[in-house]
């Protein structure tokens, strides 16, 4: 694992001091500099925890429980898209999950263009915050689905991932106000817990279907019969880039026709 993150710093490092040519080195570029390090820091200590925490070889028992094609049905989950649409793609996803970050700041925006607004795919977000390793995690789970009663899990979506370094209670109670929710309701919801168990309910859905960590992904075909029901036929672990994706649902594509 050390010479791993050895490469890493050398890296990050790398792309913080190696500067053009005709670069001043200004007071204030150094301050940006020192700032940046910083941030570097902070990303390379969550990543050496996540190297801790990486599980064993599986057990021939675990590896059983790897995911098998089945019927999923959503339920109420958040949908984007139209739920006719012949692809439907399940993502289990942590708010303060890097990778997690990456694929919504990197991929998400690429598929929404190509498959989700053009009909052809329908996104589905489920809960699966890790708590060992990201304290806020769970209550923004809870705070997105509370924004979910509103009809605002969107909102609160896009808000959260784009500060997951921010998501203390008070924090998630001010975006509440930002994007326009009933403070009051959204509060209330909140501070009970009241969709804990959801959140419980959606880790152990992705739990039968062999999620062990964030992002995964699951991709099936839509039943035009009951849209509820999804025939999952292909998972996808971990951060991908958007060629992985465009792989599996154009495969699916083909396959609906």
């Amino acid at each position: 694992m050390k010479p791993f993150l050895v490469i890493i710093t050398a890296a990050l490092m790398l792309s913080v001091f190696t500067q053009p040519a005709h670069a001043k080195s200004t007071k204030e570029e150094v301050i940006e500099l020192k700032a940046q390090v910083a941030e570097m820091q902070k990303d390379l200590a969550e990543i050496k925890q996540l190297l801790k925490q990486r599980p064993a070889a599986p057990s021939p028992s675990a590896r059983q429980t790897a995911f098998q094609p089945q019927t999923i049905s959503l339920g109420n989950s958040p949908v984007k898209g139209d739920e006719n649409a012949p692809v439907t793609l399940i993502e289990f996803s942590d708010y303060q999950c890097p990778f997690c970050a990456r694929n919504y700041r990197d991929v998400m925006p690429i598929l929404q263009e190509e498959y989700i607004d053009t009909g052809k795919v329908r996104f589905v977000m489920r809960e699966n915050p890790l708590a060992n390793l990201h304290k806020d995690a769970t209550n923004a789970s809870i705070a997105a689905l509370c924004a979910h009663d509103q009809g605002e899990y969107w909102a609160m979506h896009d808000i959260m991932f784009e500060n997951p370094k921010q998501l203390s209670v008070d924090e998630l109670k001010g975006y509440a106000v930002e994007i326009g929710l009933n403070a009051a309701e959204f509060d209330d919801c909140l501070d009970s817990q009241e969709h804990a168990k959801t959140v419980r309910s959606d880790m152990a859905s992705g739990a039968k279907l062999g999620v062990r960590g964030t992002p995964a992904f699951v991709i099936g075909l839509t039943q035009q019969a009951d849209p509820d029901k999804v025939d999952a036929k292909i998972f996808i672990k971990g951060a991908q880039g958007i060629d992985r994706f465009r792989a599996s649902i154009d495969d699916l594509l083909e396959a609906s026709k």
